[in-house]
């Protein structure tokens, strides 16, 4: 799981510059400035390093394939019924209150991918969130959150912690 979220190296990589995780990407960038620090390449001399991935490594990260590449667009239905599902489930042994408050958070999650406010891949990885979930595997759903969390905390703020307090509740009393 830990290698489904690195992204192939940088392009532009120095002798010890450590490897780069997906935790960076954002899909609101700043426009790039002009680098003054960067390589100059002889005239007709491809660099080593800008090489072309090997064929059929496209959407493949670190030999994995990147659950957001995979499959093609999510069905709102099938995630929101697995997530209310999970929620009923909730309701027998939680607190009214805090089920009121994730059902009101999925209800954000809901409207935010209806009014085409959640790009493709948070709605992938919110579609294998809940096939996780469906499947009892909280460590890989927790995974998926967190990483939901570091690279698309923009789109997913509002509504994510109910997401999150979903699975932990989900997952019941630890030992």
């Amino acid at each position: 799981m830990d290698e489904m979220y690195v992204k192939p190296g940088n392009q532009e990589r120095g002798w010890n510059d450590p490897p780069q995780f997906s935790y960076g990407l954002q899909t609101a960038r700043t426009p790039q400035k002009n680098l003054l620090n960067k390589r100059p390449t002889l005239p007709g001399c491809a660099p080593a390093w800008k090489a072309t991935p090997p064929e059929g490594a496209a959407g493949r990260i670190g030999g994995v394939e990147d659950p957001g590449q995979s499959e093609a667009e999510p069905n709102l239905e099938d995630v929101v019924e697995v997530l209310e599902r999970v929620l009923a489930r909730c309701r027998v042994d939680v607190a009214p209150q805090v089920c009121n408050d994730m059902e009101k958070r999925l209800r954000l999650f809901e409207d935010s991918w209806t009014s085409g406010r959640l790009s493709l891949p948070v709605r992938r990885r919110m579609s294998a969130l809940s096939q996780e979930l469906q499947a009892g595997h909280w460590d890989q759903a927790d995974e998926i959150h967190r990483s939901l969390m570091v690279d698309y905390v923009t789109e997913v703020s509002q509504w994510m912690v109910g997401v999150k307090r979903l699975i932990a509740e989900s997952r019941g009393p630890k030992p």
